[in-house]
């Protein structure tokens, strides 16, 4: 691995940002990774189904909502239990918020028995922790691909010409 690298950036004051400071931020270009993989997968953006544009943005901005609440919610479980946010793990908050869901927007809870299920979720929540990952270095490749069918590369038309001519 190479030992030096440049990071180019607007943060010029030396007094300010050190290079230590800089390095740190550049580290976390990680979390931002994790975060794009995190809509793709745990919230299924890999794929949009919408067909028009409107319709694409909508979809698209529901899915950052959702994924603006379930990190919110990662939060509230780490700072009541005094962790960092990123120690919580994004899939396991994604699983506990779905299974409490029904039950909390059912409307048959008072509102103290509500306080106390949110708060007992929060403490599950809190015990999904991840492991720390310094430095984290990965390569950039698909282990599999997730079904055992082709990619389609030609229009579905010419396909579906191609089947029938073969099934004939």
């Amino acid at each position: 691995r190479t030992k030096l690298i440049t990071v180019v950036t607007t943060m010029t004051d030396v007094h300010k940002y050190t290079k230590e400071d800089i390095a740190e931020l550049y580290g976390y270009r990680w979390h931002s990774e994790l975060d794009i993989r995190s809509v793709k997968d745990s919230l299924n953006l890999g794929h949009v189904r919408c067909k028009s544009p409107k319709m694409v943005r909508i979809e698209f901005r529901t899915t950052i909502l959702a994924y603006n609440l379930i990190r919110l919610t990662a939060a509230s479980a780490a700072l009541r239990s005094q962790q960092k946010p990123r120690s919580i793990s994004f899939t396991g908050t994604c699983q506990f918020v779905l299974a409490g869901w029904a039950v909390h927007a059912s409307g048959l809870m008072s509102q103290e028995a509500l306080r106390r299920e949110s708060a007992e979720l929060l403490k599950h929540i809190a015990a999904c922790r991840v492991g720390e990952r310094p430095g984290r270095l990965e390569p950039r490749v698909i282990k599999r691909r997730r079904h055992g069918y082709p990619l389609m590369q030609k229009p579905r038309h010419v396909l579906k010409a191609e089947l029938r001519k073969h099934c004939t």
